[in-house]
């Protein structure tokens, strides 16, 4: 594992345990070179997914920047890690069991937002947002009409 810091492949596992969510191996690492101390997440993978772009480029899902997107949407609201990790691994989990190799954005961020419409709603709609592409405060009204009649 290359240090974060000095990226130097000279790192150690100074400590290994099972995360929080039971979903993946906490790992606590030393850089030889320059000191520093960083974590990692190891995690099974089951097989690679395909994430289809709107303009039709294919790239390896990563599961970090849906969670990055995810995080954005749930700061300063009372959502844990843990939470936002489950979440990620929950839609993670749907994809390699239930879909093709090959999914598009759109389907991921309607299993994103459909999680987030349960866990918090502010998120939600803060989500909806930006995959949405909300334009203006029209855009905001009308989809909080939408949530608030159903």
């Amino acid at each position: 594992m290359r240090c974060p810091f000095c990226s130097s492949e000279d790192t150690q596992v100074k400590d290994s345990r099972i995360s929080d969510d039971k979903e993946s191996i906490k790992r606590r690492r030393y850089c030889g070179s320059c000191g520093s101390r960083f974590t990692t997440f190891e995690r099974v993978q089951l097989r690679e997914i395909l994430v289809i772009k709107k303009n039709g480029e294919k790239k390896i899902l990563d599961p970090e920047k849906l969670k990055r997107s995810i995080e954005t949407s749930v700061r300063k609201r009372p959502v844990n890690e843990m939470q936002v990790d489950k979440l990620v691994n929950n839609i993670m989990r749907q994809l390699e069991l239930h879909h093709d190799t090959e999914i598009s954005s759109a389907k991921i961020g309607e299993m994103a937002l459909n999680a987030l419409e349960s866990l918090d709603k502010v998120a939600f709609v803060r989500f909806a947002s930006v995959y949405k592409n909300f334009d203006n405060m029209d855009d905001f009204q009308d989809f909080v009409k939408k949530i608030v009649q159903t």
